[in-house]
């Protein structure tokens, strides 16, 4: 919470009311965060959202291109390194109000020595990547872009799959912890990773199979 949106509200004379109407809306919010924890399956793509489940339509293809390159490259770069854990499109994080689904996310080793075969419910990741789609975009760029920030994950990456771009946001604390734009990279360019250390790819290989092709080439020959 911002430091001017909180002395708002410690300056609202009906404080008291409001904090009492607040904690009977999450009580009822966390017996439906369950609710949808228990109903949720390996087969369903969705997201429990500021209290509302949200289900995810199949993507088309741009999209599935995008982040399966992208993630065959983090995870063997991953790998190769003995870096940590990644997940692809099914990875569900679990943060203060609401369960996330991201196309990818990346674990350190500091973290992802407490997974289990049995986890289900992981915690903020140390990356994460989300591709856009036109039923996506609003939350990518807004709840998620100030949760994701909120809960101190290091570095966020917006693609777009139709203009070909990819956006890298850093985590800064001055005067909010909040995201700061890098760059938004496109092709022709070259994409460092910082919370991945020495990923570095051309953000071509992102959007093109022959490219990803020759990067992954690349990596396992490094």
């Amino acid at each position: 919470m911002s430091a001017a949106l909180l002395k708002k509200l410690l300056d609202a004379p009906d404080l008291p009311q409001l904090m009492e109407q607040a904690n009977i809306q999450l009580e009822a919010e966390n017996e439906r965060r369950k609710e949808f924890r228990e109903w949720i399956t390996p087969g369903i793509k969705a997201e429990f959202i500021n209290g509302e489940v949200i289900l995810h339509s199949p993507v088309k293809r741009g999209h599935l291109r995008c982040s399966g390159n992208l993630f065959k490259l983090l995870d063997t770069f991953v790998a190769i390194k003995n870096l940590g854990e990644t997940s692809y499109d099914k990875g569900l994080i679990a943060l203060t109000r609401n369960d996330y689904e991201p196309d990818i996310c990346f674990w350190g080793n500091e973290k992802a020595a407490n997974f289990t075969d049995e986890t289900m419910l992981h915690p903020a990741p140390d990356f994460v990547v989300e591709v856009l789609s036109k039923k996506t975009a609003k939350f990518d760029r807004t709840i998620k872009f100030q949760d994701y920030a909120i809960h101190g994950i290091p570095e966020y990456w917006i693609i777009d799959p139709w203009i070909q771009t990819i956006e890298q946001y850093w985590l800064e604390y001055i005067p909010d912890q909040a995201y700061a734009l890098v760059a938004k990279w496109r092709v022709g360019d070259h994409i460092n990773c910082r919370a991945v250390e020495g990923f570095s790819i051309p953000v071509e290989a992102v959007f093109d199979k022959k490219a990803c092709s020759e990067t992954l080439k690349s990596l396992l020959s490094a």
